[in-house]
C-alpha cells in the first residue's frame, strides 16, 4: 500500500478530535472473559481523496502557468506542512509486537502492540476503529499515546470509528510517537484505520534495537488490575495495562524490542479453576501459533484467530515463558496432576522451539506463587534430556509479600512489577546478552 492521500493546506490544519475474586491469601485467582456483544456496524462516509499531483483548473492563468502557489513576484510558496494520510504500514511505522493488516486497517489486538514512528510537523492524530465489544463495559479495547515518552492520550475505545488528536504544536516539532493497545486480546482488539500529519515530510519507522525478547504468559504480564490497588476489586480491562507490568517494564530496562502473547486465566495444562476441574480451552498453547484469540471482531466479521501468525516477522532472541500460577489451581500438590503438568510444560517448550529456532528460552516463575517451580526445573531438564538442546536456563522470580500491597484480584501492584522487571533484566545481562 502507498500513501493514501495528500491535501494541500494552509499551517491552520483542520483536525478531528473525538474524540478475578479473591480466593485465599497463599493464592491470587483469575477471572475469565466475557461473552461478546453485538453491536450494529455502520458503514464509514465515503471520502474524496485529493492526491499529490492534482491541479485546480480555477488556479492556471492565460499563459498555462498554475498561479496557486507564487506570490505576486512569482515566488514558489510551497515550504508550508500539508497534511497527509498514512495507513499503518511497515514503509511508515515500526511495529511493536503482533499486529494484522486487514484491508487497510492495521489491527491490535495483544498486549502492548502498537506502533511507533517519528514526524517532523504541527499535528497529528489517529483514527481508530473498534470491534464488536466497544459496548461492553469492561472488556472495551484500551488504547494510549505517547510523544516522545510522555502518554498524552488514554481511551477506552467505545465507538466502531473515532479520531484521536494525538499532538497540536504552534511551531514545527520533530517528535517520535507510539500508539499502544494496553489491555489484553482475549476480551477485545482495535484498529488502526490511518494516521493525519501536518508536516513537510512523510512519517519513518523508528529503528529497530539490538535485541528481541518474546513474552508468553498469564494475566500477570498482561498487567491485569494494575491501576486498581484493591484486592477485592476484580477484572476490567480499563484496569489494566501491560505497560505498567514486568515484561514491558523489562523490555524497557533493557531498551529492546518486545512482543507479548499472553491471556489471563491461562496456563500450560489448564486455565484457573475453582472447582478442581481442568479447563482445556485456556492452554495457551492452543492459542501461540495464531494471532490472538479474541471474543471481539472486526468489520466486516474480522476474526483474529482465523490468522495464522508469521513467525518470521518477529524472531526473538529470548523467549521468556511465565505460565503455571493458573495451572497451580488444578494441580495443587497432586503428585499425579503436576506430573501431567511437567509433561505438557516440556512439550509446550517444543512448540516454542520449533516457531523460535534460535532463541534462548528463559522459564520463570513465581510474582504470584512459586508451587509449581520445581515442576519447571524438572521439564527444562526433561527437554534437554530428549532434544538435545542446552539453548533454555530457568529463573525464579520473587514472590510478592504484600509489601509492595496488591491489585484486584491480588494481582502485583505496578511496584512489584518493577522488582520482577528489575530482577529479570539483570538475569538477562548475567546470561552475556
Amino acid at each position: 500500500m502507498k500513501l493514501k492521500k495528500v491535501i494541500l493546506s494552509v499551517l491552520a490544519v483542520s483536525m478531528l478530535l473525538t474524540g478475578c475474586a479473591k480466593e485465599a491469601e497463599t493464592e491470587p485467582s483469575q477471572s475469565e472473559n466475557l461473552p461478546p456483544v453485538e453491536t450494529e456496524e455502520t458503514d464509514a462516509s465515503p471520502e474524496t481523496d485529493t492526491y499529490e499531483g492534482d491541479t485546480d483548473a480555477s488556479n492556471i492563468d492565460e499563459t498555462g502557468t498554475d498561479e496557486s502557489n507564487t506570490d505576486e513576484t512569482g515566488t514558489d510558496e510551497t515550504d508550508t506542512d500539508e497534511t497527509r494520510t498514512y495507513e499503518a504500514e511497515e514503509q511508515y511505522v515500526k511495529m511493536l509486537g503482533r499486529t494484522h493488516n486487514e484491508n487497510g486497517v492495521l489491527w491490535l489486538a495483544h498486549s502492548a502492540s502498537g506502533v511507533e514512528f517519528t514526524v517532523k510537523g504541527t499535528q497529528c492524530s489517529v483514527k481508530i476503529v473498534g470491534d464488536s465489544m466497544t459496548g461492553a463495559e469492561g472488556s472495551q479495547a484500551r488504547f494510549v499515546a505517547y510523544v516522545d515518552g510522555e502518554r498524552v492520550l488514554d481511551e477506552m475505545i467505545t465507538q466502531r470509528e473515532a479520531v484521536y488528536e494525538i499532538f497540536s504544536f504552534e511551531t514545527e516539532k520533530e517528535v517520535t510517537v507510539t500508539l499502544v493497545k494496553v489491555s489484553e486480546a482475549a476480551n477485545s482488539i482495535l484498529g488502526i484505520d490511518e494516521i493525519i500529519v501536518a508536516a513537510a515530510d512523510q512519517i519513518a519507522p523508528t529503528a529497530e534495537k539490538n535485541l528481541k525478547i518474546e513474552f508468553i504468559g498469564d494475566s500477570i504480564t498482561c498487567g491485569y488490575g494494575v491501576d486498581d490497588e484493591d484486592r477485592d476489586h476484580h477484572f476490567s480491562t480499563n484496569t489494566e495495562d501491560a505497560t505498567r507490568a514486568y515484561a514491558y517494564k523489562t523490555a524497557q530496562l533493557l531498551d529492546v524490542d518486545y512482543s507479548l502473547v499472553s491471556y489471563s486465566g491461562n496456563g500450560i495444562i489448564s486455565g484457573y479453576t475453582t472447582q478442581g476441574v481442568i479447563v482445556p480451552e485456556q492452554q495457551l498453547s492452543k492459542k501461540y501459533e495464531c494471532f490472538a484469540v479474541s471474543y471481539g471482531n472486526g468489520a466486516g466479521g474480522f476474526k483474529a484467530s482465523s490468522i495464522d501468525w508469521d513467525f518470521s516477522r518477529f524472531t526473538p532472541d529470548i523467549v521468556v515463558i511465565n505460565l503455571g500460577t493458573n495451572d497451580y489451581s488444578y494441580t495443587g500438590n497432586d503428585e499425579e496432576l503436576i506430573g501431567e503438568y511437567i509433561e505438557a510444560y516440556t512439550e509446550f517448550i517444543k512448540q516454542v522451539r520449533q516457531n523460535n529456532a534460535n532463541s534462548h528460552i528463559i522459564c520463570t516463575l513465581g510474582i504470584m506463587g512459586a508451587e509449581l517451580y520445581d515442576a519447571i526445573c524438572t521439564a527444562a531438564e526433561n527437554y534437554t534430556a530428549e532434544t538435545g538442546d542446552e539453548n533454555i536456563s530457568v529463573f525464579r522470580l520473587s514472590t510478592q509479600n504484600g509489601s509492595t500491597g496488591y491489585a484486584a484480584d491480588w494481582h502485583p501492584t505496578a511496584a512489584t512489577h518493577d522488582i520482577a522487571a528489575a530482577e529479570l533484566a539483570d538475569y538477562i545481562i548475567a546470561l552475556g546478552f
